[in-house]
């Protein structure tokens, strides 16, 4: 945890025993130590660990796992799930990174960037109800953010018995979210917290700092072009809901869940502004159509690359149930004005309950994220918030007040939805890097004497290092 923790070494005399009387004396010596347990083993040994399959990978271990977990931790008696995870294993002389994307867990090596910097281990773990990942029968009430903290805090506290070097929680968006709910519940676990883009709805039903930020991105002439297409798929609601009910024809999609292919159809084109600068940056504006002259087929071309029309389908939600489902009852999602719509939409940003099956209860508590900004606020410790200068959900961001303690929040100028330290301006990139390093335990004394000398200390690597592509839901972290 963060302190420095002394150890006592105790010294360990062998000495060599003497033959029968009158033979040759020999000198003792120390018995060979025993084979170190392979790391596998040593892992397989933590109990309700199991292995799914072990992948090769040059220089690491990697590593999916299922660890058995109470489905509630309140009362761990009524029964346990498995909750999937992987490991990256470098050493255990290196610290180990905790990541988090708040969805499904990707069962290919990678590497997030706090670990990329310090060189080390990293556990990604898989959040709960997101399949395979979920109890059977599912209790939807048992899916929050105090049971997923306390899955994190099981996991940290039966791997640290191997991996006992220095320990991070990261994640990026739902992700980020997530590293910060640890943190708030189990403070003494992690050593450090790198959040990435992580939304902080405080006040569910006031969303105006959204319509503050959609009214000044970017530039004007970029905002209009998208205003434009966003609503001249509206204007050509009719022939574009035909090309989308052939569509779904072919694809097999249906719309039980949001209620009909029209509410669909209407999602999708009001998630076209948020997206484009949640996953775009400035300069693509270039590739956005003309409205005015813009054909029916350029029009769907460009709200599918942007928003993607299987997004509000049965079979687009079935995966993201869990996120919606906490959206309305604890996260929040915002509900933006967007007046230049005005007379075209029939059912505005519509709210999580659509996005659920009907027969999952949900009851939104509207205490929770209050509680989790307050704590952030007066006592975050060696705490970093990265986001980007262009993503709509850093318009709510977690801020920092006077009590917070060797805590930053940085923009990354221009950034989108992947800011990340390396897109940081040269002195807070450097910053962050030396903080990072030092939390971890692992800085170099010329990164701790000027951090304008911090840099990863691990070499890059295009697989290990890659973002993976999935898009997440939209109108959602």
């Amino acid at each position: 945890m963060r302190k420095t923790l002394g150890w006592l070494l105790s010294l360990v005399v062998l000495i060599g025993t003497m033959g029968a009387a009158g033979s040759t004396a020999q000198a003792a010596t120390a018995a060979e130590p025993a084979a170190a347990t392979d790391i596998k083993d040593q892992i397989l040994g933590i109990p309700g660990m199991s292995l799914i399959e072990e992948k090769p990978y040059p220089g690491y271990r990697f590593f999916v796992l299922n660890y058995e977990q109470p489905v509630d931790h309140r009362q761990p008696w009524k029964g346990t799930f498995k909750q999937r995870l992987t490991l990256l294993h470098k050493d255990v002389s290196r610290p180990s990174v905790f990541f988090t994307s708040g969805y499904n867990v990707t069962t290919s090596p990678r590497r997030s960037e706090p670990t990329t910097i310090v060189d080390g281990n990293q556990v990604s773990l898989e959040y709960r109800f997101f399949t395979p990942s979920r109890p059977d029968p599912a209790n939807w009430s048992n899916l929050d953010i105090w049971q997923a903290a306390s899955d994190q805090h099981r996991i940290f506290t039966a791997l640290k018995k191997i991996y006992k070097k220095n320990w991070l929680a990261t994640g990026g968006s739902k992700g980020g979210m997530t590293a910060t709910y640890y943190e708030r519940f189990y403070p003494r676990d992690m050593d450090g917290v790198v959040a990435y883009v992580a939304p902080n709805d405080v006040v569910n039903n006031e969303d105006s700092a959204y319509d503050r930020f959609f009214a000044k991105v970017g530039t004007k002439e970029c905002r209009d072009k998208l205003n434009a297409v966003q609503r001249e798929a509206l204007v050509r609601r009719e022939p574009l809901e035909a090309k989308y009910a052939v569509a779904a024809a072919e694809n097999g999609w249906t719309f039980t869940t949001v209620g009909n292919l029209d509410k669909a159809y209407e999602a999708v084109v009001l998630d076209y502004v948020w997206a484009f600068w949640q996953y775009s940056l400035l300069a693509d504006c270039a590739s956005v159509p003309a409205a005015a002259t813009a054909s029916d087929q350029e029009i769907w071309d460009s709200i599918d690359a942007i928003s993607g029309f299987s997004a509000y389908a049965d079979q687009g939600l079935e995966t993201y149930t869990p996120y919606y489902y906490q959206a309305g009852t604890q996260l929040g999602s915002p509900d933006i004005k967007q007046p230049h719509l005005k007379g075209l939409s029939r059912y505005g940003y519509q709210p999580p309950r659509n996005f659920v099956p009907r027969d999952i209860p949900m009851t939104f508590q509207p205490g929770v994220m209050a509680d989790v900004d307050k704590w952030v606020r007066d006592n975050a410790h060696q705490m970093l918030f990265v986001y980007g200068q262009n993503d709509p959900w850093g318009a709510e961001p977690f801020r920092l007040g006077y009590g917070v303690r060797d805590s930053y929040v940085m923009i990354a100028p221009g950034a989108n939805h992947g800011a990340n330290v390396a897109r940081l301006m040269d002195g807070e990139k450097a910053l962050a890097t030396a903080k990072i390093l030092q939390w971890a335990g692992v800085a170099p004394a010329a990164a701790l004497a000027d951090a304008g000398k911090a840099a990863p200390l691990a070499a890059p690597d295009a697989q290990l290092d890659q973002r993976d592509l999935e898009r997440e839901p939209q109108l959602r972290p």
